[in-house]
């Protein structure tokens, strides 16, 4: 009898033991509210080639020196997952599109079937993620007008570039009916477009980005712009787009400005962390631009942070921004 009883006894403290243990990556936001140096959060970015998973990195690094809080880098699907992921407890902090997380938080396009998400809150947008529309040069595609009746590849089924590219077509009163879709990854789409088989194709990333460059140096591309009138619609049923602007020379052999929209890459943070703890996270993401590493860095700003983000701030982040003059933010309420 003895001898069972202390089994059972081993047994109970070896779970309590890997319970504290698992618990011990999650942040103590209650105990910690004026020290961060304490926690450990977990942030989900996206595949580990891509540019979220680095440039997280490199904010971390920073972010570890400046607050002491220790960033643990995860690789992961990206948007949608990050999202899911901080609605089930596995991660604290992620980085991803402000179109998907609206799709979260209103349950949406991508988030029709999941259905309204509201466990997470924005700490603040980082860097541009461009809607680029590439057409060959002699194709005789000058505006998204012109796409109808055109071979054009939309990014990958259910993608966020397919919503992109849908919404884009709709603000010219064009659906995906009067194109022949095509769903082809980047490399695929510029691969198609260079042999003749689409005749356009829509790409939502970072300018310059890699396909694109690479297609340009062996095929004469055009960027389709966006003008101001179907921007302006555009812009009133998704607040989520901002107007960019793709400089002259940004691809070989596109020599003007290209007016188009983009989508941000966005933090956002789970309701559950302390507004002391955001609030120092997003001081210190903001006030080190120019101790980064990354290109992407370039483009932190305060006012870019704050614009065009339709989901609400987080209590922390809204403190800050605040603190530097960016007042009237919609906020989340954390109770």
């Amino acid at each position: 009898m003895k001898k069972k009883l202390a089994i059972a006894l081993s047994l109970i403290l070896v779970f309590a033991m890997l319970f504290c243990t698992a618990c011990g990556d999650k942040p103590q936001t209650d105990a910690n509210d004026g020290d961060v140096s304490a926690i450990n959060i977990q942030v989900g970015t996206g595949g580990s080639t891509g540019t979220y998973y680095g440039f997280c990195n490199v904010v971390s690094t920073i972010l570890k020196e400046k607050t002491g809080a220790t960033l643990v880098i995860n690789s992961s699907g990206a948007s949608k997952a990050n999202i899911l992921d901080i609605d089930d407890g596995i991660v604290d902090m992620a980085i991803v599109q402000n179109d998907v997380m609206d799709y979260a938080y209103n349950g949406t396009s991508l988030f029709a079937n999941d259905g309204a998400i509201k466990s997470f809150s924005t700490l603040g947008a980082a860097y541009a993620e461009v809607c680029q529309i590439v057409a060959k040069a002699d194709s005789g595609i000058k505006t998204v007008a012109d796409l109808k009746g055109k071979k054009v590849s939309v990014g990958d089924s259910g993608s966020g570039v397919e919503f992109n590219a849908q919404q884009i077509l709709g603000a010219y009163g064009i659906t995906f009916d009067d194109i022949n879709k095509q769903n082809l990854s980047f490399q695929a789409s510029a691969d198609a477009l260079k042999d003749g088989k689409i005749d356009a194709f829509f790409c939502t990333a970072g300018a310059p980005t890699v396909a694109i460059t690479d297609l340009a140096t062996t095929t004469g591309i055009v960027l389709v712009e966006i003008d101001a009138e179907h921007l302006a619609a555009l812009q009133k049923d998704y607040g989520f787009y901002a107007a960019y602007t793709v400089p002259a020379g940004t691809y070989k052999g596109v020599d003007t400005d290209a007016t188009t929209v983009a989508v941000k890459a966005t933090f956002i943070v789970s309701n559950e962390l302390s507004e002391e703890t955001v609030y120092q996270l997003t001081k210190a993401i903001y006030e080190n631009k120019d101790s980064y590493t990354h290109d992407k860095a370039k483009e932190l700003d305060i006012n870019y942070a704050t614009s065009s983000i339709s989901v609400p701030f987080h209590p922390g982040a809204a403190r800050y921004f605040a603190e530097v003059g960016i007042t009237g933010l919609d906020t989340a309420s954390l109770s």
